[in-house]
């Protein structure tokens, strides 16, 4: 068994990079392709949640990602996530894409995204989590916002009917 922390605060596992858009990661107008910034999400939501939990984490959801502005070649992307709720075996992770400019420094919000991950065991099965408990203001504000959204999925998961196996996965 795992000796954890019983809490954590968010800034304990908050994590900051950045990756600056080539060619490569862009379409034919030179603005970044959603997909390349979805899994530079989906990484560096993956190292906070294994950073709060100490253990393998699996993503469960993207539960919302908003694409706010576009982000052109050549513009450096800073992502900064942190956890924003925890539940037993769950946590949802926050994540801000920010678009800069490397000649002016301006920065533009260009992305923001929720997702869901699990700690798992060695034996690959959900594990119990540190806690998290916010200090400051901006985190008890994510952190209610957070559960607020963990209560509204819930209640959608309870309100869909499950598809079947003959069901088109296109209209499910």
């Amino acid at each position: 068994m795992r000796d954890l922390p019983q809490t954590k605060s968010p800034q304990a596992s908050a994590v900051e990079t950045r990756y600056i858009v080539m060619p490569q990661h862009a379409n034919d107008y030179g603005i970044a392709f959603g997909g390349t910034i979805m899994a530079w999400i989906d990484m560096i939501a993956a190292m906070v949640a294994q950073r709060h939990c100490e253990c393998e984490v699996v993503t469960v959801s993207t539960d919302k990602i908003t694409f706010l502005a576009p982000i052109q070649i050549g513009e450096h992307v800073v992502l900064k996530g942190c956890v924003n709720y925890v539940g037993r075996t769950s946590m949802e992770v926050g994540v801000q894409v920010t678009r800069e400019n490397p000649y002016t420094g301006e920065s533009v919000r260009a992305t923001t995204a929720y997702l869901t991950f699990v700690g798992i065991d060695r034996n690959k099965h959900p594990t119990p989590i540190p806690a998290l408990l916010p200090q400051t203001p901006d985190e008890r504000r994510r952190f209610e916002n957070a559960r607020l959204r963990m209560e509204s999925r819930k209640e959608l998961l309870r309100k869909l009917k499950p598809p079947t196996l003959t069901s088109d996965p296109l209209t499910t």
